[in-house]
């Protein structure tokens, strides 16, 4: 009963503090997100510590038995993934209690990052299609609000381009569920997955795939797909983009790996190869972009859809340890990517921008946001002993071992050319002599001191105790390729 209420507790405790929270104060509001997001990282972290002795394990909410009910379920992969997106939102959300204007916390910012918080979770958790899509949406309506909060033109035309091809994606998605729907009568992934596994590979379900494949896709931004992302991403204030950096895509990319293993245990090598295809060409095409920007927050919205194009490929790999690789990458990149947005967000509070050229001079001044920098822009470049190293490496050796060489020589020049930009943002940023004054107080504000150096310790413990994390890594890739487990755990039975 204890390991069922974990499971629905992630998704109900911030609903509850959003919805509790709507009508009273700001105070209210802030002080209500916090707690939930408390009891939200306590559940999360209970829910890993069953998940990581190997169990797999489902709730059917109101008594409806699989397939017939709404399913959640919990392995290793999705408590990992929940687990470490709920630490970084807690931190985030601290930060943005001292940097985001009161004007805009008003506009019901907290509540909705709860939602946005509830989305994320229920999706890693859901157990079917149709309440995956309902996730989605979820997700959808509560980012574009905090996207365009505030109603600045930047924003809104980037909200409009964010908005436009994420519907696109909903009716790609839409059409893949109702053409799997109608050959196998079922949306249950489990049972989808037990029922194809029956079936000869037809047209129908093909399409099917491609089609879910096509919307995870243009939600995690893959080339060439990714034009909405570095559009928006860069617009709304740095807290946001942390939150967006570290839940938004990362989700597209775990739905692509949860339905693809699910639903393809063996893919045809033609799909394998244009998903290598497709995670080489995005992680150049986003690094290129990166390398091209001065602006220091959309050079970092460059580099989120650069670093997809490594989830990607682990997935597209499609063995335990290019899965593994993935899984590492997925918590390591979205700790590293949040310290650099927070510290763009002290810059940009500092002096008003975050143009590169018009910033220098700050490791004198700000030491310790130096040194945050520092370990996040290295982290991510994937230099030893940080967490990136290790992340990357073992990509290394997975592709090595599938002997695509393509997608290792693309991925070790993009992660040169990664280091190239992360100097640049070093060199220009804190390095240089200043090129302008400071137009606020050099005082660090405790909350947003508190959660830019506590994520990058936390990407420097990633580097510390990769071992273990990557053996949680590489027990959650060994249950996403053998799906017995997880059926079992969902329809019963031996």
């Amino acid at each position: 009963m204890i390991r069922e209420m974990l499971l629905v507790l992630p998704v109900l405790v911030p609903l509850a503090a959003a919805i509790l929270s709507v009508p009273g104060s700001l105070v209210l509001q802030r002080r209500a997100a916090m707690v939930g997001l408390t009891g939200h990282l306590v559940a999360s972290m209970l829910l890993l510590a069953v998940a990581a002795r190997g169990e797999v394990f489902a709730v059917q909410l109101a008594a409806w038995p699989a397939p017939f009910g709404i399913t959640f379920v919990a392995d290793t992969f999705s408590g990992l993934l929940l687990a470490s997106m709920s630490l970084i939102t807690w931190l985030v959300l601290l930060h943005s209690t001292a940097s985001i204007p009161e004007r805009l916390q008003r506009l019901t910012f907290f509540p909705l990052a709860m939602v946005l918080l509830a989305g994320v979770s229920g999706a890693l958790l859901t157990g079917d299609l149709f309440n995956l899509y309902v996730w989605f949406e979820v997700l959808l309506m509560a980012s574009f609000i905090l996207l365009t909060l505030g109603a600045e033109r930047p924003q809104l035309e980037g909200g409009l381009k964010y908005v436009a091809l994420n519907l696109i994606a909903s009716a790609f998605f839409l059409t893949g569920v109702g053409l799997l729907y109608g050959s196998t009568g079922t949306l249950n992934l489990a049972d989808l997955s037990r029922r194809t596994s029956e079936l000869p590979l037809s047209f129908p379900r093909i399409a099917a795939v491609l089609f879910l494949l096509l919307s995870f896709g243009i939600k995690a931004a893959v080339f060439p797909l990714f034009g909405w992302l570095p559009a928006s991403y860069h617009t709304p204030p740095a807290a946001i983009a942390a939150l967006f950096s570290a839940l938004l895509t990362k989700v597209g990319v775990y739905s692509m790996i949860r339905v693809g293993t699910l639903l393809l245990p063996q893919p045809p090598e033609a799909l394998t190869n244009a998903l290598l295809g497709v995670a080489g060409l995005t992680m150049v095409t986003g690094v290129l972009g990166a390398v091209a920007q001065t602006e220091m927050k959309r050079l970092l919205s460059f580099h989120i859809v650069s670093q997809i194009g490594y989830l990607v490929l682990g997935f597209a790999l499609y063995s335990v340890a290019g899965l593994t690789g993935a899984i590492y990458f997925f918590v390591h990149v979205s700790v590293a990517k949040a310290v650099l947005f927070l510290v763009a967000g002290e810059l940009e509070r500092q002096y008003r921008t975050t143009d590169l050229t018009e910033l220098g001079g700050s490791y004198r001044t700000s030491p310790t946001l130096a040194a945050a920098c520092f370990v996040g822009a290295m982290g991510l470049a994937g230099l030893p002993p940080l967490s990136g190293f290790f992340a990357k490496l073992q990509l290394v050796v997975a592709t090595l071992e599938r002997e695509a060489f393509f997608s290792l020589v693309a991925a070790l020049l993009v992660s040169m050319l990664t280091l190239f930009s992360m100097c640049k943002i070093w060199a220009e940023a804190f390095w240089k002599a200043p090129t302008s004054a400071r137009v606020a107080a050099e005082d660090w504000p405790p909350a947003m001191r508190f959660a830019t150096v506590g994520l990058a310790l936390l990407t420097l413990l990633l580097g510390t105790f990769a071992e273990p994390l990557m053996t949680l890594a590489q027990q959650a890739a060994e249950q996403l390729l053998d799906r017995q487990a997880y059926l079992q755990a969902v329809l019963g039975g031996p």
